[in-house]
């Protein structure tokens, strides 16, 4: 059990730290528009689906899922992020880019978990 929680934790470290990482991408500030957080949980819904894929055929164990898809994806993923800046979005008036930034962060997530299943399918 001991090892379980540890894996879970060192893959939110990365994940975490991989977060952080992507917010010092340097992105010219002349939208109000959450850049680096669509690309974190697009990417993360990428990666998330990949695993699932892989998962699904139990090609890999489950320590190594522990360590990735709850550690890492749950680390890097910003799913708390997203629903603060979308209502600091509408606060601020800018109701139409909230909508289009929860509409894009819904459909292109669930577009990156697909491609991954495809790519996954294509290659095994």
């Amino acid at each position: 059990m001991l090892i379980n929680v540890l894996l879970v934790g060192i893959g939110g470290f990365f994940g975490s730290s991989a977060r952080y990482l992507v917010s010092l991408i340097p992105i010219k500030e002349t939208t109000v528009f959450p850049v680096h957080t669509l690309l974190v949980n697009i990417v993360g819904a990428f990666l998330i689906g990949i695993l699932a894929a892989v998962l699904k055929d139990d090609i890999i164990n489950h320590r190594f899922n522990l360590l990735l898809r709850i550690g890492f994806c749950g680390g890097f993923t910003t799913f708390s992020t997203f629903t603060l800046e979308t209502l600091s979005l509408v606060e601020r008036g800018y109701v139409l880019t909230a909508c289009t930034y929860v509409i894009l962060s819904v459909i292109l997530g669930i577009a990156a978990i697909l491609l991954a299943y495809y790519l996954i399918e294509q290659i095994m």
